[in-house]
């Protein structure tokens, strides 16, 4: 009887855009650490990442500056499964939720992923105040100024 061939399925990459942000600690060294652990995660590959930019805090505004950056991943994880991972990251590196908008010591966002828009409960894409924080889009403006917004339909430039 002959072998039937088993064909390998393999599962789409897509190109993600992350937010990253920390006010508390060793902010350079959060961020740092929050992309070795993405790099780390099976199924993301970290392909690049901005500057770091200081910036203020907005929301809760009695709380130390922002040091901000974005990072360019490929990814074959869901939006769910990825926010599940990086908020695994998140609380791996002493992420607290106790005050909405307050001091942490690392903060991902998914900012954009691919051209998919995703509206649930627990996920938002692209984020939905993006085109309004200029402390995402200067950093992913460095990283990526011609990708598209999927539901604006403007560069990040």
């Amino acid at each position: 009887m002959a072998k039937k061939k088993v064909k390998k399925v393999k599962k789409k990459e897509a190109t993600a855009y992350l937010g990253l942000g920390s006010n508390v600690g060793d902010r350079e060294e959060y961020i740092e650490q929050a992309i070795f652990l993405l790099g780390k995660t099976p199924g993301i590959k970290v392909l690049k990442k901005s500057s770091n930019y200081e910036t203020e805090a907005e929301g809760v505004a009695d709380q130390p500056p922002f040091l901000n950056a974005a990072a360019c991943i490929e990814t074959v994880l869901s939006p769910s499964k990825l926010l599940s991972a990086i908020q695994g990251i998140e609380n791996t590196l002493g992420r607290e939720r106790e005050v909405e908008w307050g001091p942490r010591t690392i903060d991902i966002d998914i900012l954009l992923y691919g051209d998919e828009i995703v509206s649930d409960d627990k996920l938002q894409i692209p984020h939905p105040l993006l085109h309004e924080r200029l402390f995402a889009l200067i950093p992913l403006n460095e990283i990526a100024p011609d990708t598209i917004h999927p539901a604006l339909e403007k560069t990040i430039s």
